[in-house]
């Protein structure tokens, strides 16, 4: 471990370092800018600096050479851009004004440092499980996850049991020298064909929104439950298992309409594990990368699901039922290839040996070229528009070379 009196220097050099660069600027923006818009200009240039010395130099040890990741740069600039235009307002003593923003600056570098530190450790730990779903949905969707699973790649796959390929993709999975274990794929959203379940919702924020409206839930709970009985009966014969693991399609488990069909079923049709979509941010990314997840909406759907896990592993907890401990496929739903899969899957690494139902999970929807020919376009109308994208080969050839 670096000793403390080097640590301290090293800080030293990239701080003075970096009040420098923040002086520099300024007085050379100052030539052709008012000094309110040249200051957070050169104090951002005075935060890369930061950020990138404190990275490669003071914290070294923590971080192996690489960078922090860029929302430590964020949360550091904004921090102090925030505290700076506050304290002259409250008319904050000298001392104050210039040890304020070093004391947070520290603070935040040490925690990007340990955040760092963690991560490094994870990747060297127990590796998560790459699981695929839609098993069942076409022939060109089994075609690809059975080829992954067959070559080691994949750890589980979720079964649709309504699919029109899911009994020949049973019979596939089970000529498997190995196969990995299968999970029951929920699916409310699409292809249930159930004709006494006529007022259930078609999207999951339309049960999102019907999980908050009393009369709703009343009118939809007995349904909801229908069609679960009825995938669970068609999984057990389908596969022949009794216990069950349930995920669902677009992740409706996670709603508390479903949980509380899915918690009031669990010990009459031995359901055992929940997946859960508790996603850690990935380190590393690029701003292209972050900026593809807002433009699909995966940062929506990361913050909505992350709420719904929170309050979805307490009741599972309390239940008796079994989840994995983190997950990653939200924030890059449908695009879960290439940087975005490698650093994902590096993030989803534990530090600790746990046992396989505690595992974090790293989703992808794999399939073969024009796998939609084989799918039931009137069924399953979104997802032959999520399986019409070239992703989803991209997602395959990703997946393979993990």
């Amino acid at each position: 471990m670096m000793p403390v009196l080097n640590r301290l220097l090293l800080y030293g050099v990239v701080g003075g370092t970096a009040a420098a660069v923040h002086i520099g600027v300024l007085l050379l923006l100052g030539r052709w800018m008012s000094l309110s818009l040249a200051n957070p200009i050169a104090f951002l240039a005075a935060s890369v600096a930061g950020y990138l010395g404190h990275a490669l130099l003071t914290f070294r040890e923590e971080t192996g050479g690489r960078q922090f990741a860029r929302r430590w740069l964020l949360l550091q600039y904004v921090v102090n851009i925030s505290v700076c235009a506050l304290l002259p307002l409250l008319q904050a003593p000298t001392l104050v004004l210039v040890f304020t923003p070093t004391l947070l600056n520290a603070l935040i570098w040490s925690r990007a440092a340990r955040f760092s530190a963690k991560v490094r450790q994870h990747k060297n730990g127990q590796p998560p499980l790459l699981h695929a779903d839609d098993l069942g949905l076409a022939e060109g969707v089994d075609a690809a996850i059975i080829d992954l699973a067959q070559s080691g790649r994949l750890q589980g796959a979720s079964l649709l049991v309504n699919g029109p390929s899911a009994a020949h993709a049973v019979e596939a999975w089970r000529d498997l020298a190995d196969p990995p274990p299968l999970t029951l794929h929920f699916c409310l959203t699409e292809g249930h064909s159930l004709p006494n379940c006529p007022d259930l919702p078609t999207g999951f924020g339309s049960l999102l929104l019907a999980s908050l409206l009393p009369w709703r839930r009343r009118r939809i709970a007995p349904q909801l439950r229908t069609v679960l009985q009825q995938q669970i009966s068609r999984y057990r014969q389908l596969t022949g298992l009794h216990h069950i693991r349930l995920d669902g399609h677009q992740h409706v488990q996670l709603v508390p309409l479903v949980l509380d069909a899915v918690l009031d079923l669990a010990g009459a049709e031995s359901i055992t594990w929940v997946r859960t979509t508790r996603e850690p941010l990935p380190e590393g990314l690029s701003l292209r990368l972050w900026w593809r997840s807002l433009q699909t909406g995966g940062l929506l759907k990361w913050l909505i699901l992350q709420l719904l896990s929170g309050l979805a592993i307490p009741r599972l907890r309390r239940a008796g039922l079994q989840t994995n401990r983190r997950f990653a496929g939200v924030l890059f739903s449908g695009t879960m290839f290439g940087t975005a899969l490698r650093r994902s899957w590096e993030t989803a690494y534990s530090s600790i040996d746990i046992d396989r139902a505690s595992q974090p999970v790293v989703l992808i929807h794999p399939a073969l070229p024009n796998a939609v020919s084989g799918m039931n376009q009137n069924v399953f109308q979104q997802s032959v528009a999520f399986f019409k994208s070239n992703n989803r080969q991209k997602e395959l050839a990703s997946a393979q070379q993990l």
